[in-house]
């Protein structure tokens, strides 16, 4: 039993033996976990770049009100264009809403900010004009305009009245609702 004992432990010295590395393979094995580091940082560093760029910017579309008119729902295969608060919207998938013939067709081809504030298609409301508008208008206006047209329709692009002030230089309180990152001067 002792002779057993005995080889035992000597199979054991002679398994840490083999375990030992030569200073060589040391370097070679903190060399490689070295480079598998530096690999790996350099991934993480090129992710992080690559989500820092901004997004890539796209124009900004102007529309005359001559052009909103042209898309008022009356034009088979023409997008159906509706502005609130001088944001342009695609309403096309709400056809049955705003098509030729629909309940809220009064709205489209315009800007119809006042009408939306005022939940009016009276013909004197379908402007873009908020002067004289009550606190509860103003706020029923912010609701639709984010919880309705911003939540479900696509923005296309923006009234030159809100892009332009009267004289027709830049207005540089513009800040497009679609792009955070635009700057009036890049129009321009």
């Amino acid at each position: 039993a002792s002779r057993s004992a005995g080889r035992q432990t000597t199979k054991k010295k002679q398994k840490k033996k083999k375990r030992r590395k030569s200073p060589s393979q040391d370097k070679e094995a903190g060399s490689a976990h070295f480079s598998a580091l530096f690999v790996c940082l350099l991934s993480l560093t090129l992710i992080q770049e690559v989500q820092l760029k901004p997004e890539t910017k796209k124009p900004v579309r102007l529309f005359t009100e001559e052009e909103l008119q042209r898309h008022d729902g009356r034009e088979e295969g023409q997008p159906i264009l509706m502005a609130v608060k001088g944001v342009v919207f695609d309403v096309s998938k709400g056809k049955e809403f705003y098509g030729r013939g629909a309940p809220y067709n009064a709205l489209v081809g315009k800007d119809s900010t006042r009408a939306v504030a005022k939940m009016s298609l009276a013909p004197e409301d379908l402007t873009s004009d908020t002067t004289g508008l009550t606190e509860e208008q103003l706020e029923s206006l912010e609701s639709v305009f984010e919880g309705t047209y911003k939540a479900k329709y696509p923005i296309v692009g923006y009234t030159a009245s809100r892009i332009l002030n009267k004289d027709g230089s830049p207005n540089d309180d513009f800040k497009p609702e679609d792009q955070p990152h635009f700057k009036i001067r890049d129009e321009f």
